[in-house]
């Protein structure tokens, strides 16, 4: 087997970083998928007493808290780069975590106008209850999730099909989190999605179990994600970044379509044509925490990609906001664009 040959992209200057970064405050910017509430109850058990009902003790909680999930998270992402507009389409159900997921969502700077709700469907929601005891050690219980178990109702797909059409034509960039089993991202979305890049609309994708069935469009999978979309039954930890760049560019051929592929905290790999990219990731000293990273890349991603950068610059940029988010313990945080710039910096 002939060996790959790669471009090792160190980083981006940092003025040409600044002259895609100051764009976009001109970029409207669809982000269309499967929305979720992320609920969390911290519980300090050194308030619980056992219940005289049951054996028993109970979760005492003594703080709640709440933020977009899912394709929300992409979209709270989005906004906090300060583009003109940042429009979520999805749907949740007429229920209470509805509601709240909506007004978090507009909190958060995100055009609401795409979000739909759906006939008998229920607002996805991950509830995650923490117990804190004397110590500082905290504890998470099983989460607690409201999904749905069938499939969108046609007139749904139909409404949001209609949304997808005319908000996509008014954006510079659409951007895809198809995540759930029973989601959003129907066969006939998927199709209406595939036809819109055809023609002309600027499409990325980033899907968990599902990135191999898209075609035509910018695909942005981890490597997890586009080993099995390759049916490989290798473990991606494994392997060299000659042997993921091989994947990538397989996926990239059979697909018809870019692929930056997400390594964690090795980087991500780029492929266009017959060109492929490694971009290491910034160094970045422990602690950490990953929850929200790929969201802040794909948003970061495409809004460079909509500005007319290079794909391996754009992944570039998309590095260094992922770097920031992953510092902000706890939280899933996102990289507003002054932070982006402040990293460039200090990296060149």
């Amino acid at each position: 087997m002939s060996r790959i040959t790669y471009k090792i992209i160190g980083g981006i200057d940092s003025k040409r970083a600044k002259d895609i970064l100051d764009g976009i405050g001109t970029l409207k910017v669809a982000i269309v998928g499967d929305i979720a509430l992320d609920v969390y109850w911290r519980a300090d058990m050194t308030k619980s007493e056992l219940s005289r009902e049951t054996p028993h003790f109970p979760l005492p909680v003594i703080q709640e808290w709440m933020s977009p999930g899912g394709a929300g998270n992409v979209a709270a992402n989005v906004a906090a780069l300060s583009p003109l507009k940042a429009c979520m389409i999805g749907i949740i159900g007429d229920d209470w975590r509805g509601d709240v997921l909506y007004k978090e969502l507009k909190k958060r700077g995100v055009d609401t106008t795409g979000v739909i709700k759906g006939v008998d469907r229920v607002t996805n929601a991950y509830c995650k209850p923490l117990r804190r005891g004397i110590s500082d050690v905290e504890y998470e219980d099983p989460r607690i999730d409201f999904e749905n178990f069938r499939p969108l109702a046609e007139t749904d797909e139909q409404r949001l099909t209609n949304k997808i059409e005319s908000i996509a034509a008014d954006s510079d960039v659409l951007c895809v989190t198809d995540q759930m089993r029973f989601g959003c991202i129907t066969l006939a979305i998927r199709d209406k999605i595939t036809e819109l890049s055809s023609k002309g609309v600027k499409v990325i994708v980033d899907s968990r179990d599902r990135i191999g069935l898209y075609n035509n469009v910018i695909l942005k999978p981890n490597d997890v994600e586009a080993y099995r979309a390759m049916n490989s039954d290798k473990d991606p930890r494994d392997a060299t970044v000659d042997q993921l760049i091989e994947t990538a560019l397989a996926l990239s051929k059979r697909n018809r379509s870019p692929v930056c592929m997400t390594l964690g905290a090795r980087g991500c790999i780029y492929i266009e044509g017959s060109e492929a990219y490694y971009i290491p990731s910034p160094e970045i000293e422990p602690p950490i925490d990953t929850c929200g990273a790929g969201d802040t890349f794909l948003s970061a991603f495409s809004c460079a990609l909509a500005l007319g950068a290079e794909g391996y610059e754009a992944a570039a940029i998309a590095n260094i906001a992922a770097s920031i988010t992953i510092k902000k313990i706890g939280v899933t945080g996102t990289a507003t664009i002054e932070e982006i710039k402040a990293r460039v910096v200090s990296n060149t």
